[in-house]
């Protein structure tokens, strides 16, 4: 007799530094993705049924998330009750411990509910780090956690000069990557954040004596086009400096053509993090 099947909403983060993305892939692939690890430690909870995580937002391969969220069903075997929320978060979290990924809060939530399609909106953070004139020079703890520019200062008004083009609701098809396989998807987006700001690095106080500086972009949509993230900040690092202006970032953008985006400047996939997936009525 198995007891009935309950449907979770999971909050997890993890360094995507060593995973191919957050999605599954063939179990032969050399590098897997976060959702094969999760998956494997949620079949060690001996449910009735196997158990598939419905990732809300995918992220590329290198790229991090401070909260990532899914749902999942879980029957478990022999009439035993369901997970408590803690004890889950909990079983979880020990079957995932040789991993860089954890488990930070579990929700029982309606069997109706879907963690990609319930989402109100989603924040990404890039960090940057200027002032690096060789990579050798970063701090150890900061090489796969940020962005290193060779630029000794950006133009941040100029930046944020730009980044005021792209808030509001766009076609955003300049910003989609030419490699996307699913043309189907809306190219209009509403951007309800673009900010840049100065932030600290893991190891501030040991950087006094050289003239590094992180800061970190910060987007908001209820959802974005596939890599559009990383065009976004790349176009702007471009405008910082000195590379592009603001009033061609709005041409940019006006002209809805994937070609015209300037190659080469996408930014690298390591300084992203997925920061937060919101939800009415659920404090993620």
């Amino acid at each position: 007799m198995s007891s009935p099947r309950v449907r979770y909403l999971v909050i997890f983060q993890y360094c995507g530094t060593k995973y191919s993305g957050v999605m599954a892939t063939p179990a032969t692939q050399a590098l897997l993705g976060v959702q094969n690890y999760l998956e494997l430690a949620a079949q060690n909870l001996k449910p009735a049924a196997p158990i598939t995580f419905s990732i809300s937002s995918r992220t590329d391969s290198g790229v991090h998330a401070l909260c990532n969220s899914a749902h999942l069903d879980i029957q478990r075997a022999n009439g035993k009750l369901p997970f408590s929320e803690d004890v889950l978060v909990h079983a979880l979290n020990y079957h995932l411990t040789p991993e860089p990924i954890s488990i930070l809060k579990a929700y029982r939530v309606p069997t109706d509910f879907h963690a990609r399609y319930r989402a109100v909106s989603r924040t990404y953070v890039y960090r940057l780090l200027t002032g690096c004139t060789d990579r050798s020079h970063m701090p150890v703890f900061e090489r796969k956690l940020c962005w290193g520019l060779r630029t000794g200062c950006l133009d941040v008004s100029a930046m944020q000069e730009a980044a005021q083009f792209l808030l509001g609701t766009h076609d955003f098809s300049a910003f989609r990557s030419p490699s996307s396989d699913n043309v189907l998807v809306s190219p209009v987006k509403t951007l309800e954040q673009a900010d840049i700001a100065p932030a600290p690095g893991l190891m501030t106080h040991h950087l006094v004596h050289r003239k590094f500086q992180f800061w970190e972009l910060t987007f908001r949509s209820r959802s974005f086009l596939y890599k559009q993230v990383r065009r976004m900040t790349g176009i702007l690092v471009a405008v910082g400096q000195g590379r592009f202006t603001p009033a061609q970032v709005k041409e940019l953008l006006e002209s809805r053509d994937p070609a015209a985006y300037p190659s080469n400047a996408m930014a690298p996939p390591d300084g992203l993090f997925l920061k937060n997936v919101e939800y009415d009525g659920i404090d993620t």
